[in-house]
């Protein structure tokens, strides 16, 4: 497959850190776009964001796709679309009843989507984004000496899925959702294929609109913390991805023909630790961030990121590269505490 073969890409998500990253890397390629938004205003507003290119953008409103009941809400908007880049999924910690309001969400959002595909033969692929939450062996402990690659799962099952914390939950949806995706594959044999990723934690500057400094994606807000000389946050694990680099795999999967049906685990050949973050901004001088060399870089188990290299023409930036980036852009917006 190539560009030529993708005139116009239906992406969920679209309007959110990932999502944002991967529409403009289809729209430097002069791939229409339609933007699934929740809102016909939030669309407009990210529209209003890439002057030039208004005209290959085209929103479609779908404001809920994690209920299965009643008509289909994407039949109307796979009609046309050669293509699919699914990066929507609800994250909220904050749920009391992890199965109804976490799990069964992620999985339905994923049926709607994969069912209404099928009903569009002009759909070639879908680019799924996962997560590492889908993959991990909480078990293995943190390494190193362990690769983690396409073949593993998170061995976590649904029971104990729907009995966990919000976290250990989210892993859960996380992991069945990307499961109903096989499993469709498997059981429908539809006219396209099937790209899976499964990113860890996912850094980097922002291209989606944010009001206000206050309002950054979970991870760029634990960025911003140690930019603000707070107490650092918690990490769970040590391996990470640019927004960038992620992105761009999402699309040249998409266009590639050694990609189909392929599961990757993007990474940066980096560790990261939030002390690390402090130290590198300490060290260009960003903000009054005070930190020490004292077990800057963690020992940890690796991603296979190797594989998207060979595969996607992908080369993953360093973490140095990507907190400069990250925190230098940050600066520049407003804070709340201005007004």
């Amino acid at each position: 497959m190539t560009i030529s073969d993708f005139k116009k890409v239906l992406v969920t998500g679209g309007t959110g850190f990932i999502g944002a990253h991967i529409v403009k890397n289809l729209l430097n390629l002069g791939i229409k776009v339609r933007l699934a938004s929740r809102s016909l205003e939030k669309g407009q507003k990210f529209v209003q964001l890439h002057p030039g290119k208004e005209n290959l953008i085209e929103v479609v409103v779908v404001k809920d796709y994690t209920q299965l009941e009643g008509e289909n809400p994407f039949l109307e908007a796979v009609k046309g679309c050669d293509g699919i880049i699914h990066a929507a999924s609800p994250l909220d910690y904050t749920v009391s009843n992890v199965e109804e309001e976490l799990i069964k969400p992620a999985i339905t959002g994923v049926k709607v989507v994969f069912e209404a595909a099928a009903t569009e033969p002009l759909i070639k692929r879908i680019v799924l984004t996962s997560s590492f939450a889908s993959v991990m062996d909480d078990g293995r402990g943190p390494g190193p000496g362990f690769t983690y690659t396409g073949d593993d799962w998170n061995p976590l099952t649904y029971e104990e899925s729907i009995k966990a914390t919000p976290v250990f939950a989210y892993r859960g949806s996380k992991k069945f959702a990307e499961v109903a995706a096989w499993d469709f594959m498997k059981s429908q044999s539809p006219g396209f294929d099937l790209v899976t990723f499964c990113p860890p934690m996912t850094f980097g500057p922002v291209v989606h609109p944010v009001d206000y400094v206050e309002d950054l994606n979970l991870s760029n807000a634990n960025l911003w913390e140690v930019y603000q000389a707070k107490e650092l946050p918690v990490s769970r694990v040590a391996v990470w991805v640019d927004v960038r680099d992620l992105a761009l795999a999402h699309v040249r999967a998409l266009i590639t023909d050694k990609a189909s049906n392929k599961r990757y685990v993007p990474s940066s050949p980096d560790k990261f630790s939030y002390k690390l973050a402090a130290k590198i901004m300490q060290d260009h001088g960003l903000g009054k961030v005070k930190t020490d060399d004292n077990d800057l870089i963690p020992q940890s188990y690796d991603l296979d990121y190797q594989t998207i290299e060979k595969d996607l023409g992908i080369k993953f930036r360093g973490f140095e590269e990507c907190i400069v980036d990250s925190i230098q852009q940050f600066q520049q917006l407003p804070s709340k505490e201005s007004f």
